[in-house]
């Protein structure tokens, strides 16, 4: 600025530093005006240090020593406030900043549409006007279009001129401001909502180029992200000189425990009258549940005090003693329980989590005992007390240590959770539960649904049939104005948290959406034909959602050793995973889902990810294998005797064959994938494009396999429908919902090619007829001309201005009737849509009806029993609910493996030889090449063959675990007739060093071929 003033100043005013400057000195002036007394304030020359923490002036010193970190720190109190005035007043003055109009253009003209859009949101929010919508289209499409406008916008521009909230509100119809939040939804507030909502879809899907970067909802992303990565407020809590320690519990029962506790005093509501009063102080393991709590706390407090008395824990003098700083032991504690237990210095950043919480996650550790409780999450058990703190209301949903960390992260900018904080005894107010409070405990969600008129939902969704609006995930965050949360509102990054969990759920249903809005064209004859019904759509990668700052900060929370100990993540981390899941990495949420679901972190093949932290839980596994015996002959009643002794227990499975000496990974990795095959075979009656299944007439040793090009998917079942033949079915798919929760608990990958619709039904999404196109396409294209032809009459018989005759309805020139269609389900004749239907042709009148019973017995009435068998053999090995942090192609990944491409070097990279074989010995470069050239069949069988399963385990060649490697065999003088062998469990191959490519081309060939199906010894 010294030299080059005119140059520079246009830049620091875009860029937002002179805005910076100007809060700095506002925040001075907000100081002096609450000051302290003058015998309060500490010199200027004190060091600015605490505790642990260190001073940067002298970080970039060319001689740096430990000792000038400990000096007084360069900048005094005053001297940063003294500075950005001098700047301002020097550089930034009234007169140079207003000749640069303070404001840029771009700037300006965002702040002046965006004040546009409010009001007019706020005056259709009122009343709705056509005319409104239609100015309101206008002004969006104008804030839209400056994202790709020739001037660059800075984030500085971007979050000043308050789009995002902007949007928030347009989109929400003025409920994202509302002060009061009204939970009724009008049906004038739905419709608004849901025209708005396309409106900016058509926008946020047109293209600027021709790919999906030039979108403007990669633009708009894009800019969130950098918003995002500015404001972010999320503090990771780290433990510093964690000691391993023993302690005794009092809650959830009286033992001694490897895990942290907190010492708490129940004191009872100076209003409460009804109970008794329980003032000693308790040891509480970290992850005890308020409803845990409550347990221990009901009969001491609703009995007589004498009895009260009796039953009371030592005195808080005895408890002190086992918080010594001494490294003494209880006497009858065993070995595995000298362990972690928290000590000095638990910190966390300056920032503050959000006010309010409501973890959808729980913190439940397989590695603990049983009686360390998780996050309550049934709602139905009656509530007995009120638990307070510092005169707020617990939330019951998260467990009490967490509640108390949030308060003392909320009472200062800085906290450091030392080993006075594990030795302070925190006040726990409580008193009896109102009977209210236990109806509204019933459904806790119930007040976060909007409340809607059927007549309402059905005028939305006037020119669908099969698909509703409710059915996204994300529609109910615009109904309400708010994330599916308890994020505190009044963080700086609400409001782009917000606007990202609506942009996700745009494009992972950008072909749902478009496709609707393509019917909508249709009905209102903006497009005549058929044929442009097709949707073409570019959605954006899942990977311009992900924040590399948020995620990063996920990981070193979860590495924490406390919390690798405890399970007890901050709930920052617990409320983002349940809102926006797509914030974080495939790796990062992979790690959540085993520190959640298990208690441990584990890489994708279930090796702890870090000995140092995880050592206990490590020690805890290591032993707890079960061998099991297999029949190769029966391999699904084989599957179920396995699953019913064992699918419940922690213990790794491990199968062995019968008249088989091979035993470990090779053998279990073997007989997940014969499992997969055999649910993949034709007359189980399980699954779409195979014949139906006749009672009498089953055959368990069909060797057909069924021919889903699509992957596989429910067949329908009509309740009508031989039970009996239908009782088989249903025990298959909870059979294999077993299989499935213990493959994906003990990382075990699977050869099975589920659909991705069938993945979507397993994360609890609700399909429509758009989906269908994923499972059957000549059958979703029919469904859909039908439906869009369904509409059109609807439409014209609405509109007064045109005449609609049933009899003009044709199908491509063909009258409906012509069609000879049966009114029964394509494919399943036996299958009854609907009562008195069976006798039915497809005709004008009933066609709508006929798409609706097609949709509804495809994927939904028809394919419901099934599922729900399948969820209930699922829940009995871990929660289902515990995968929704995945995306379906995410959880295909997860549970299948994944193909990887095998170039050159990456295969001399994630290979390793040894024993006389190097990257270079002309056996190896051979192996290589033949590797390379293998098609798609032979890579499976050359997979199976090294490690038991055909398919790659997440993260491909590079996260087999041992690592592939190659040795040289020399087991004879003519090495061109020996064959190479395995040794499965280590991922071993010996192979002999063939005179030519050809030769060990064939004997490769002939070995994964006819090399399958045994395990003997080495």
């Amino acid at each position: 600025m010294q030299k080059l003033p005119n140059a520079y100043l246009g830049f620091f005013i875009k860029e937002g530093v002179v805005n910076a400057v100007e809060a700095l000195l506002n925040q001075q002036d907000c100081s002096k005006s609450t000051h302290m007394p003058d015998n309060m304030q500490q010199p200027e020359t004190q060091p600015v240090i605490r505790n642990k923490t260190t001073c940067f002036c002298y970080a970039f010193d060319a001689c740096r020593s430990e000792a000038a970190e400990k000096r007084t720190c360069r900048i005094g109190k005053d001297s940063l406030f003294t500075f950005a005035r001098h700047v301002k007043t020097t550089y930034f003055t009234k007169d140079v900043v207003s000749s640069e109009m303070g404001l840029t253009e771009i700037l300006q003209k965002l702040k002046n549409c965006c004040a546009v859009l409010n009001e007019t949101t706020d005056k259709s929010s009122e009343q709705c006007n056509l005319q409104n919508e239609e100015y309101l289209s206008t002004i969006l499409s104008e804030v839209m279009m400056e994202l790709h406008g020739g001037e660059t916008m800075t984030t500085f521009e971007f979050l000043e001129s308050g789009l995002v909230k902007s949007l928030s509100n347009y989109l929400s119809n003025g409920k994202y401001l509302q002060v009061e939040d009204n939970m009724g939804c009008s049906s004038d507030h739905l419709l608004a909502v849901v025209k708005r909502f396309q409106s900016f879809s058509r926008m946020s899907f047109s293209r600027m180029g021709q790919g999906w970067d030039d979108m403007l909802l990669t633009l708009l992303v894009r800019k969130l992200q950098n918003a995002l990565t500015s404001l972010d407020n999320f503090p990771v809590i780290m433990s510093h000189n964690f000691k391993p320690r023993s302690s005794i519990a009092d809650i959830p029962t009286r033992h001694s425990t490897i895990t942290p506790c907190i010492r708490v005093r129940f004191k009872k509501d100076e209003d409460e009258t009804k109970l008794s009063s329980y003032n000693s102080a308790v040891n509480v393991e970290i992850s005890s549940s308020l409803q845990t709590i409550e347990e221990f706390l009901w009969p001491k407090v609703s009995i007589d005090v004498n009895s009260q008395k009796a039953e009371s824990p030592p005195s808080d003098t005895a408890l002190e003693i086992k918080y010594a700083d001494d490294d003494s032991q209880e006497q009858d504690s065993t070995p595995s329980q000298k362990a972690d237990s928290p000590s000095e210095g638990l910190t966390c950043g300056s920032q503050n989590l959000p006010a309010e919480t409501c973890p959808k996650q729980g913190t439940s550790s397989s590695g603990q005992a049983e009686r360390n409780t998780t996050i309550l999450s049934d709602y139905t058990i009656q509530q007995k007390l009120v638990f307070s703190l510092n005169g707020k209301e617990l939330d019951r949903s998260v467990t009490l240590y967490q509640s108390i960390l949030q308060d003392h992260i909320n009472a200062g900018s800085e906290i450091i959770l030392d080993m006075q904080f594990w030795r302070s005894v925190h006040d726990i107010t409580f008193k009896a539960a109102n009977p209210e409070a236990n109806r509204t405990a019933v459904n806790p969600e119930a007040n976060d649904s909007p409340r809607h008129s059927s007549t309402a939902m059905s005028s939305i969704n006037e020119n669908t049939t099969g698909f509703t609006w409710q059915m996204l995930p994300f529609f109910s965050s615009m109904l309400l104005g708010k994330l599916p949360c308890k994020l505190d509102r009044s963080g700086a990054s609400y409001d782009i948290l917000f606007m990202l969990h609506i942009l996700e759920g745009l494009n992972r249903y950008s072909f749902h959406l478009v496709s609707d809005e393509r019917n909508r064209s249709f009905a209102h004859g903006r497009i005549t034909n058929l044929d442009d019904l097709k949707a073409e759509v570019f959605s954006i990668p899942q990977q311009e959602f992900v924040s590399a700052k948020l995620t990063d900060k996920l990981e070193q929370q979860m590495h924490d050793p406390l919390v690798s100990r405890s399970c007890c993540l901050p709930l920052w981390c617990i409320e983002l995973m349940s809102a926006c899941p797509f914030l974080f990495s495939f790796e990062a949420r992979w790690k959540y889902f085993q520190l959640t679901a298990f208690g441990s972190l584990k890489n994708h093949h279930g090796h702890m990810m870090d000995a140092s932290v995880n050592s206990v839980a490590e020690r805890g596994s290591s032993h707890s294998r079960k061998k099991f015996k297999v029949d190769r002959d029966d391999i699904l009643v084989s599957a179920a005797k396995m699953m019913k002794s064992h699918a419940k227990s922690n213990a790794l499975l491990e199968v062995e064959y019968k008249e088989e000496v091979g035993t470990g990974l090779g053998p279990t990795m073997e007989f997940y994938t014969l499992i997969s095959h055999e649910f993949q075979k034709s007359g189980l009656g399980m699954w779409r494009g195979e014949l139906p299944c006749k009672s009498g007439t089953h055959d368990t040793h069909v060797s057909r396999f069924v021919v889903a090009s699509n992957g596989l998917f429910p067949r329908p079942w009509s309740a009508s429908e031989d039970p009996a033949s239908f009782q088989e079915v249903s025990e298959r798919f909870h059979l294999l919902g077993l299989v499935v929760a213990k493959a994906i608990k003990d990382n075990r990958i699977l050869d099975i090619p589920f659909s991705k619709a069938f993945y979507k039904l397993i994360l609890g999404q609700e399909l429509n007829i758009y989906d269908i196109q994923s499972l059957d396409s000549e059958l979703a294209i029919c469904l859909v001309e039908f439906q869009a032809l369904a509409c059109q009459r609807k439409y014209a018989e609405s509109n007064l201005t045109r005449d609609c005759q049933i009899s003009d309805l044709t199908y491509r020139g063909c009258r409906i009737e012509d069609l000879a269609i049966e009114f029964a389900l394509p494919g399943y004749p036996e299958y009854v849509l609907s009562p008195g239907s069976r006798s039915d042709c497809l005709n004008a009148e009933n066609l709508e009806e006929y798409v609706r019973h097609v949709v509804d017995a495809t994927v939904k009435s028809g394919i419901a029993r099934q599922m729900e068998a399948f969820k209930s053999g699922f829940n009995e090995v871990f929660p289902l609910k515990k995968l929704q942090v995945f995306s379906e192609d995410e959880l295909e990944r997860l549970l299948c493996g994944e193909q990887d491409t095998w170039d050159f070097a990456k295969l001399v990279d994630h290979i390793k030889f040894d024993h006389g074989y190097t990257s270079s010995s002309p056996p190896v470069i051979n192996l290589l090449e033949i590797i390379q050239e293998f098609g798609s069949i032979q890579r499976r069988a050359f997979l199976q063959f090294i490690t038991g399963s055909p398919r790659l385990p997440p993260g491909g060649l590079a996260a087999l675990n041992p690592k592939f490697t190659v040795v040289r065999k020399n087991n004879s003088n003519d090495v061109d007739h020996d064959l190479p062998s395995v040794m499965t469990c280590a991922n071993y191959l010996k192979l002999p060093p063939y005179s030519s490519k050809e030769k060990m081309r064939e004997k490769l060939l002939y070995a994964i071929t006819e090399g399958q199906g045994s395990f003997h010894l080495s």
